[in-house]
């Protein structure tokens, strides 16, 4: 691996910027360069968000995600806002709720994953973003399992490890399937 640039995107609230900084910790934890930023629309909750993850094994000059590798997005809102920039063999998975069908034919790799219905019924909604995880590492291989479940351990509320982690596994089986 060069350098991956990653970006996933839903609606504020759904834990994505969370998702990211623990994508991040893990590939530090394997001895990669990492930088992570995020975003959210004008409104905290509800309004588009988004947290960017750039992963290198060489030193990383430019901070800023410009032709992601990778797009989640769990609402259209974010499919059509973030899919603008994407590489032409890049990788799109999306919640299986969100309409594709206005996606640009250019994008050879999209999967439509069910991210929110997994966790709302086989967990609590509010771990979406650790599914959502498991799937991302699954699909894309940026980091191992292992790493991930440490730093998930080391960045989620005391007491809520298990569940986070079971969630992530939840996600990373969708992942396998997905490939």
């Amino acid at each position: 691996m060069k350098k991956f640039e990653m970006r996933l995107s839903g609606s504020g609230g759904q834990g994505l910027i969370l998702a990211g900084i623990i994508l991040g910790a893990a590939a530090t934890k394997e001895g990669k360069n990492v930088v992570q930023t995020q975003s959210y629309g004008p409104e905290a909750r509800g309004g588009a968000s988004k947290s960017e993850v750039l992963i290198s094994d060489e030193r990383i000059d430019y901070p800023k995600v410009t032709e992601p590798d990778f797009l989640l997005a769990l609402t259209e809102e974010a499919l059509n806002k973030y899919i603008t920039d994407i590489k032409e063999d890049g990788m799109v998975i999306v919640d299986d709720s969100v309409d594709c069908d206005g996606v640009d034919s250019k994008v050879k790799n999209l999967y439509s994953v069910p991210i929110l219905s997994t966790a709302k019924e086989k967990l609590k909604p509010i771990v979406a973003n650790m599914v959502a995880l498991g799937a991302i590492v699954a699909c894309s291989d940026v980091t191992s399992p292992d790493a991930t479940k440490e730093a998930i351990k080391e960045n989620v509320p005391p007491g809520t490890e298990d569940l986070n982690c079971k969630a992530f596994e939840s996600g990373y089986e969708l992942g396998e399937k997905n490939q």
